[in-house]
């Protein structure tokens, strides 16, 4: 029996990279989908396309998820066409720039913490009631957050930012956790070591500095967009499971807890 099928899913950053690999992931998994972008309009209507090939619904939004109005939004559009919220994924985040603490001014370190940590609380606080009236009449719900192996590690030089951000999105999924399991929402996250082909690495690493990470990875290779999109299906899926304040750490045995 497929666990996701017919469940209602919102994936933010959902039309590039790691995200675009969820949402098509879901959709085939059986979700009907709303797919969050901010600059990758065209991308996500091709979602659309392969949701109607699949027989699944599927829209997509834009939004800056920087702003509080625009997570509502966001959320309120998502539960008007799906009519209900299962599962949550957030996806939204970045490195913004390479820079060091002594060159970080107050304006890089804010933006940096609202888009990857401010974004995933807004949504998240939008999105809760929905999730909570999905669980409450379908057995649970689900919320998969995206962090780092640089949130575990700290990351290269001059992401000091972003590590320190993405070490809070796991700090957050644990509090998290731990507050919504009693109405029955799992929160768990994700974090991917050097995961190739995405817009992430391809602006932020050079070949160079790839070429030593793969060097140091026990399996011998990068990661890819589908790597990480089959673990957060499955978390996904365990909506109704034992499950929750964990982190799956998907770097290919570079770093392991």
């Amino acid at each position: 029996m497929n666990k996701l099928l017919g469940k209602r899913a919102l994936v933010t950053a959902g039309a590039q990279g790691i995200g675009l690999a969820i949402s098509q992931q879901l959709l085939r998994a059986g979700c009907d989908v709303v797919v969050h972008y901010r600059s990758s309009g065209e991308a996500a209507q091709s979602l659309v396309d392969e949701a109607a090939r699949l027989a699944r619904r599927c829209v997509t939004v834009g939004g800056d998820l920087t702003e509080t109005d625009e997570c509502d939004r966001l959320v309120a559009e998502t539960v008007t066409f799906l009519g209900g919220l299962d599962i949550l994924i957030n996806n939204a985040g970045s490195l913004i720039a390479r820079r060091t603490f002594a060159d970080a001014t107050d304006d890089f370190w804010a933006s940096t913490m609202s888009l990857n940590l401010g974004s995933m609380r807004k949504t998240t606080r939008a999105a809760l009631p929905h999730l909570a009236a999905a669980a409450k009449s379908g057995g649970g719900a689900s919320i998969v957050n995206l962090a780092s192996l640089a949130g575990r590690k700290g990351g290269h030089t001059g992401s000091l930012a972003y590590s320190t951000a993405k070490g809070a999105v796991l700090t957050f999924t644990r509090a998290l956790a731990t507050e919504l399991g009693p109405q029955g929402i799992r929160v768990n996250a994700l974090a991917p070591g050097l995961i190739l082909g995405t817009s992430f690495h391809n602006t932020h690493t050079t070949p160079e500095a790839a070429r030593a990470t793969v060097a140091g990875i026990p399996l011998g290779r990068g990661g890819n967009a589908d790597d990480i999109a089959r673990a957060a299906v499955f978390l996904a899926s365990e909506f109704d499971g034992f499950i929750t304040g964990a982190t799956l750490d998907i770097n290919g045995g570079v770093y392991a807890c």
